[in-house]
């Protein structure tokens, strides 16, 4: 189990790159945490590491955002806490995205669990007392 601290929002450009490195034999991340506690802030961070220019949202209302990168193809930023069902996922294609071999980035993953591949890899993001923001990936 990894895990990295950030005291504040200038660290995550660096434990990006870390954890890129760190799990580069894995593409599907599931982020936990509550509402509030940065995954949607770290994920773009992220997607910067893999080498993405694009503007990375959170897909709350479109539920999948797509962006892409000139090294590492496309990344899939999910974000499924607006569903109400497995049966939504399904419809959006959630299948067809997660075994393309390109990166997965699923918040809210709580949603869909019984959908996700074993290899997956969980991140779970707590804000700690001080501010700061503990990543354990499992």
């Amino acid at each position: 189990m990894n895990t990295y601290i950030a005291q504040n929002i200038n660290d995550l450009s660096k434990i990006s790159k870390e954890f890129i490195a760190d799990n580069n034999s894995n593409k599907i991340f599931a982020f936990y945490g509550k509402m509030g506690a940065g995954k949607t802030t770290f994920i773009k961070e992220l997607c910067k590491s893999l080498g993405s220019d694009d503007i990375v949202t959170s897909p709350t209302f479109a539920i999948v955002n797509e962006y892409q990168t000139p090294k590492n193809g496309k990344i899939f930023h999910f974000d499924f806490y607006r569903i109400e069902s497995e049966e939504e996922a399904f419809d959006i294609g959630f299948e067809d995205y997660i075994y393309q071999d390109n990166y997965c980035f699923i918040e809210w993953p709580e949603r869909i669990e019984n959908l996700l591949p074993k290899n997956f890899t969980k991140v779970i993001i707590t804000e700690e007392i001080n501010g700061n923001r503990t990543i354990h990936l499992l």
